[in-house]
């Protein structure tokens, strides 16, 4: 059995594949995601879902599901699995005997006499989506498929139901039929590889139910349309393929672009195979440049998340190109240090005090990776002095750097660093005032501009800065009876409540805590905060602790920073860690490293998930693939690789 296949079992367990979820991206922007049973258990889920430019470049579902019933001797069985109501029907997954995730996603139904196959690929460079059905053996001289697709013609974030607007008729096309429900929708064309005939029914099958948009507090049913279906005779060891784009194809030409889709895929045989692949399925590129989707299937380009992850996903890989190309995308957005998050996300666009700061730091990794300052020079200082000047100016209200060298956030009521979730306009968790990650990055980047940029007129501004911000950030941040930073401090008050955000305190290049500081910062976070998973963010020891990532939207909003496990904070923690203890802490991050192995088997396939319980056993929840989580585990990777051959960094 291969690394990612999962045995008869394992796919008829419910309670098993229905937490199991396959992803595949493609360069055209789109992307296919279900269950490995092909029960859609989300709004997002789909098996083509694209961008749509006419209306607002947003992701729209256009084809939801494909049902596909065989019929043997004039008794249909049903292969679909869908839940209606508290009722699943079909329930097509009782005939799986496998299903294997790669290098092409491949499902094997047994019904009666008859072994078919189901291969299926998003293709690379188009908005298509393919499905091969091979009757891998038969009793019978030939058995009849029927092919049944369902479409949504909706955005992402919403549900779509029965309505008299909806354009029902379809037109035919070559071995098919093309649908265009809504105007300014684009044409989505299906076909078959070879004749067929399509049974014209017209029908909206209603109340398709997505459980999880019921824990998630969400509207959880929608009605599909359907406009008939495929009926195709094969015999043993014959092949169909069928095709959903948004362009007619010649149909013959269909089985060979199959053919041509399935090689030089990647193989995830391995942990590291799986984080590789993960890992190009983030980068998108368009006429704008090179970007990083933060995370399927929601949110879209996300600036923090998407630069916090970017050095793992490229550098190292040793992808020094794509994350230049990344880099110069992600310059043109940053004015000053106002970057806003253009998310295709289901809350309000957000300014980040951050952001240009992460921007800083990967530049940064890349000049340590390549090790060609000149070059970093060249294509990065300009912009560096750019945000570090106007962070000085005090230009935007949202940040102030005070004679102490600290930058300091005025107002309370907002969410500007990574803990930025609201509810009702106010923050989970308040940070304002001096918050440590911001200035821990603050130095960071000052220091290393220093080392970067070397004309006179910038070391006279900048040179005497880093020896207030260290004096400031121990009297402000450090208690030595505790033994740790505080998250923020503002008007004489102190937040000690252990959180994960003192790490880069301890992590980054340049620190301004000195060793045996960042050793009492580092032992406080591994007694309360590591989990196999991640980092908690808040200690099971406070009153506001949550350990579980369920109920309302507000609750989950409320647990996911009180409690919640972020597996990105895994990378700067092991910065850390092998900073203090060189070689002889590699075993430590070794086994860090191997307990995140089983999370690519476990929530969405050959890839890690965004967020997960506080509480044993870690419970993932939250997107099924997220950059910095992937990220993370590649740049913990690379650190135990570097440390074991050179003993440094």
């Amino acid at each position: 059995m291969e690394y990612l296949e999962f045995s008869r079992q394992q796919v008829t367990d419910l309670q098993n594949s229905l937490q199991r979820e396959f992803l595949r991206t493609n360069k055209a922007g789109s992307y296919a995601n279900s269950t490995i049973i092909g029960c859609n258990t989300r709004k997002y889920h789909g098996l083509l879902v694209s961008p749509v430019k006419e209306i607002d470049g947003e992701n729209y579902v256009l084809l939801s599901c494909v049902d596909e019933t065989v019929i043997l001797e004039k008794t249909p069985f049903h292969l679909a699995t869908h839940k209606f109501g508290n009722e699943f029907s079909p329930t097509g997954y009782k005939y799986l005997e496998s299903f294997k995730n790669s290098p092409v996603l491949t499902l094997v139904y047994k019904v009666g006499g008859v072994v078919l196959q189901k291969e299926m690929v998003l293709v690379d460079n188009d908005e298509r989506f393919l499905i091969r059905y091979t009757v891998l053996s038969s009793t019978l001289k030939q058995a009849v498929l029927q092919i049944q697709p369902f479409l949504a013609f909706r955005k992402v974030h919403e549900m779509t139901h029965a309505n008299t607007c909806a354009n029902t008729r379809h037109t035919k096309i070559e071995n098919g039929v093309a649908n265009c429900l809504y105007e300014k929708f684009p044409t989505l064309n299906m076909q078959l590889s070879k004749k067929n005939e399509f049974v014209t029914a017209p029908d909206w099958y209603r109340n398709f139910t997505y459980d999880r948009e019921s824990e998630r507090g969400y509207e959880s049913t929608e009605d599909l349309f359907t406009p008939g279906f495929f009926e195709v005779s094969l015999k043993e060891g014959e092949s169909v393929v069928f095709s959903a784009g948004l362009k007619a194809v010649k149909s013959a030409t269909l089985k060979a672009m199959f053919e041509n889709e399935t090689k030089g895929r990647d193989s995830q045989n391995t942990f590291e195979e799986c984080l590789r692949h993960a890992a190009r399925q983030f980068m998108y590129r368009s006429a704008k440049g090179c970007e990083v989707i933060a995370s399927f299937p929601w949110t879209g380009l996300w600036g923090r998340d998407s630069l916090v992850s970017l050095p793992g996903l490229t550098l190292a890989q040793g992808d020094w190109d794509t994350c230049r190309a990344v880099l110069d995308t992600m310059s043109k957005d940053i004015d000053g240090y106002v970057y806003r998050n253009k998310g295709n996300i289901e809350h309000t666009n957000t300014e980040s005090i951050d952001t240009a700061l992460w921007y800083i730091r990967s530049v940064q990794q890349y000049n340590w990776n390549t090790k060609n300052v000149e070059e970093t020079r060249k294509l990065y200082q300009k912009k560096v002095e750019e945000i570090l000047n106007t962070y000085m100016s005090g230009e935007n209200g949202n940040v102030v750097m005070h004679d102490n060298g600290l930058l300091y956030l005025p107002d309370e009521n907002k969410a500007l660093t990574w803990v930025d979730a609201k509810i009702n306009g106010v923050p989970v968790v308040k940070r304002w005032g001096y918050v440590v990650e911001i200035n821990a990055l603050w130095y960071n980047a000052i220091c290393f501009a220093l080392e970067l940029i070397t004309k006179k007129s910038f070391q006279d501004k900048w040179k005497d800065i880093p020896r207030k911000i260290e004096k400031a950030f121990e009297e402000i941040f450090w208690d030595e009876e505790r033994g740790y930073l505080a998250d923020y401090c503002v008007n004489g008050y102190r937040d000690f409540s252990m959180r994960p955000s003192q790490i880069f305190g301890a992590s980054l290049p340049f620190s301004a805590l000195d060793e045996e500081k960042r050793h009492s910062v580092l032992e406080h976070v591994r007694k309360e905060l590591l989990t196999p998973c991640g980092i908690r963010t808040l200690s099971p020891r406070s009153a506001q602790y949550k350990g579980n990532i369920t109920g309302t939207i507000t609750e989950r909003d409320i647990a996911y920073h009180n409690g919640g496990v972020l597996m990105w904070l895994l990378a700067p923690y092991a910065e850390a860690y092998l900073k203090l203890h060189g070689r002889s802490g590699v075993s430590e991050i070794k086994r860090i490293y191997a307990d995140l192995e089983p999370l690519v088997r476990e929530y969405g396939l050959g890839t890690i998930g965004e967020v997960f319980d506080g509480n044993p056993p870690y419970t993932p929840r939250g997107a099924v693939s997220q950059a910095w989580s992937v990220g993370a585990a590649l740049r913990i990777c690379k650190l135990i690789e570097n440390f074991e051959s050179e003993g440094q960094k």
